[in-house]
């Protein structure tokens, strides 16, 4: 079964790979924020990163999100140098999504010795 925005979500990955690859575990979230943002600019990967966003409650702003990093106009990648990934951090990545109306987004902790990689995608 073919996933959606399988080539776009490998792409997100293979950069992902290659910061923890070069990086490895142990540093900051920023500084691996940083170096993806250079990983995507080498691979012509369009992205935002620290994207504010307001959210809407009875069609009033009530307060503002602020992204790690929107790619491609369409995936909330979220960066983490943590211990676990927690539903927690499932549950805040889908309050991201709904507040940009998209359906995808990444986990990407780089604290382990291998990338740890959680896929979230939000259905109402």
């Amino acid at each position: 079964m073919e996933l959606e925005f399988e080539e776009i979500t490998e792409r997100i990955i293979a950069a992902a790979i290659e910061v923890h690859k070069s990086l490895g575990p142990g540093f900051l979230e920023s500084v691996y924020e940083n170096a993806l943002s250079l990983e995507f600019d080498s691979r012509n990967i369009p992205y935002q990163r620290q994207w504010e966003i307001s959210v809407f409650y009875n069609g009033k702003e009530v307060g503002k999100h602020r992204l790690d990093m929107f790619v491609f106009n369409k995936f909330v990648v979220e960066l983490k140098a943590i211990k676990e990934v927690t539903n927690e951090h499932f549950a805040i990545v889908r309050s991201y999504l709904k507040a940009v109306r998209e359906r995808h987004g990444l986990i990407l902790n780089f604290s382990k010795p291998v990338l740890e990689i959680k896929r979230v995608i939000f259905t109402e």
